[in-house]
């Protein structure tokens, strides 16, 4: 079996020596993970071809292609600073310093409680966040490890993406609701507000172009945001169970990683701290000492020290943060330029995802949108709102999500496109004829499953990571 694992897997990730059981539980974690953004291709996906759909924009057989196809353009270029912030959630250098079957057991948590619910929700047809399943699952598979080592959730960082999960929707809410009452009282034009009413009943040109338009806008930004929560589950994955080739990125050389570290001694040494401030400029030329000595015994390349250089060039770019936010350090302004430069570069050691981890969740979710999008789109289309869906309706609610979830990944923070969508749409409904407009029963629906959706997968996830604990 291994020389089996290694001739498959030689290209990707190079020689590996797993024991058998190692072995299956890797590839079960890698289907798992193919999986979950195969589900969530067609859970979360399919919010962004309702709209064309039931505009009569495009045909299911044409939006549904044209949407995975975008999907999978939006994980291939969106970067990987959502996915980094995934990862973050889970004390994830205490968990490489221990045996490969405990990083085993919490991937298999989070991966197995995100298909459950997601799987469970989809079957229901209702639109639930997979942003929430999923990390949802990595506190409670993080609290499920605190219990028996070091390290704890990070508390502080799933504080700014719950606050990214609960605003974004009231900001899809309230600018589909403007934009709506806009184009209502300011544009006027009574084509706008038509819903079509037969298979034939297709919008004019322009206004057929400008749902293309955003269905597409929505299908790019929901691979940029929702699609790197799989880079970094992939990644999660590849840590666990190969730690030492995927804690720093191998590709990048020494002497790179030298010029930074001289350049941030080199701020440091024109800087002007005062008492205040001599603390932090003494951190950081300890951190920026300690990485260079490890580079220079060769040990940055050592499997056995990597976790240990992971950390130190970590210590860099956060005492180099820590030192521009400092009211007691004067730095001129090529000075502080050099040092957010130097932070960048290291940071890009550690947060990364290498090309094939991208393309396999890129690929994976473009076909998930093309096979099990008709329940999300019949309930989005038909169920939020009492009448079927105009173009105004369709077009403010996909506009205002693509602009709410772009915004998000710019600052690297995971939100919900089926939270975002939904409130769209119910904010234009609401713009059009007010709140008896909406569809009680289904919002009730959606909101149940929104409001259980971070419990059950939290309590999910640490429940499967202490049985797994037992027995894996």
């Amino acid at each position: 079996m291994q020389v089996l694992f290694n001739f498959i897997t030689l290209p990707l990730v190079g020689e590996v020596n797993l024991t058998s059981g190692l072995l299956i539980l890797f590839f079960l974690c890698l289907l798992a993970v193919v999986c979950f953004e195969f589900v969530n291709g067609f859970h979360d996906t399919a919010n962004a071809v309702a709209t064309v759909i039931y505009t009569k924009a495009l045909k299911p057989m044409v939006a549904v292609p044209w949407s995975g196809f975008w999907n999978f353009m939006g994980v291939f270029t969106g970067g990987v600073a959502v996915a980094m912030g995934i990862l973050k959630l889970v004390p994830l250098n205490e968990m490489m310093a221990l045996p490969i079957q405990v990083g085993a057991s919490m991937v298999l948590a989070v991966l197995l409680a995100s298909i459950i619910w997601n799987l469970g929700t989809w079957w229901l047809g209702i639109p639930c966040s997979s942003s929430h399943t999923l990390i949802g699952a990595m506190i409670g598979a993080g609290l499920g490890f605190t219990i028996f080592y070091k390290g704890s959730v990070n508390w502080d960082k799933a504080g700014e993406i719950g606050l990214s999960l609960i605003i974004s929707p009231l900001i899809g809410f309230g600018l589909a609701y403007l934009l709506m009452l806009f184009l209502r009282h300011v544009v006027k034009a009574p084509i706008l507000f038509h819903a079509p009413t037969g298979e034939n009943d297709r919008p004019p040109i322009l206004v057929r172009l400008l749902l293309i338009t955003t269905c597409t806008l929505v299908s790019f930004f929901h691979g940029s945001n929702d699609g790197q929560k799989g880079v970094g589950l992939l990644m999660l994955i590849l840590i666990a169970f190969l730690p030492a080739k995927f804690a720093v990125d191998r590709r990048v050389d020494d002497s790179k990683i030298l010029v930074s570290l001289m350049k941030v001694e080199g701020a440091i040494s024109k800087s002007d701290p005062t008492t205040a401030g001599q603390a932090a400029m003494g951190k950081l030329d300890t951190a920026v000492n300690a990485a260079k000595a490890t580079i220079a015994t060769g040990q940055s390349r050592d499997e056995k020290h990597v976790f240990q250089f992971r950390k130190q060039v970590q210590a860099v770019v956060k005492d180099i943060n820590a030192v521009l936010k400092s009211p007691g350090v004067t730095l001129a302004a090529g000075d502080r330029a050099e040092l957010s430069s130097a932070a960048r570069s290291l940071n890009d050691m550690t947060d990364y995802a290498p090309i094939w981890v991208i393309a396999t969740i890129s690929v994976s979710l473009g076909i998930g949108t093309m096979i099990g999008w008709k329940k999300i789109v019949t309930t989005i289309g038909e169920k939020i709102g009492k009448e079927h869906l105009n173009y105004a309706q369709g077009a403010s609610a996909e506009l205002v999500a693509a602009g709410t979830i772009g915004m998000s990944t710019w600052f690297g923070l995971p939100v919900s496109t089926t939270h975002v969508l939904s409130s769209g749409i119910a904010g234009a409904m609401v713009a059009s004829n007010g709140t008896q407009n909406l569809n009680k029963g289904t919002l009730k629906a959606i909101a149940m499953a929104w409001i259980l959706t971070l419990p059950v997968s939290i309590a999910l996830a640490f429940v499967l990571f202490m049985l797994f604990h037992l027995f894996v």
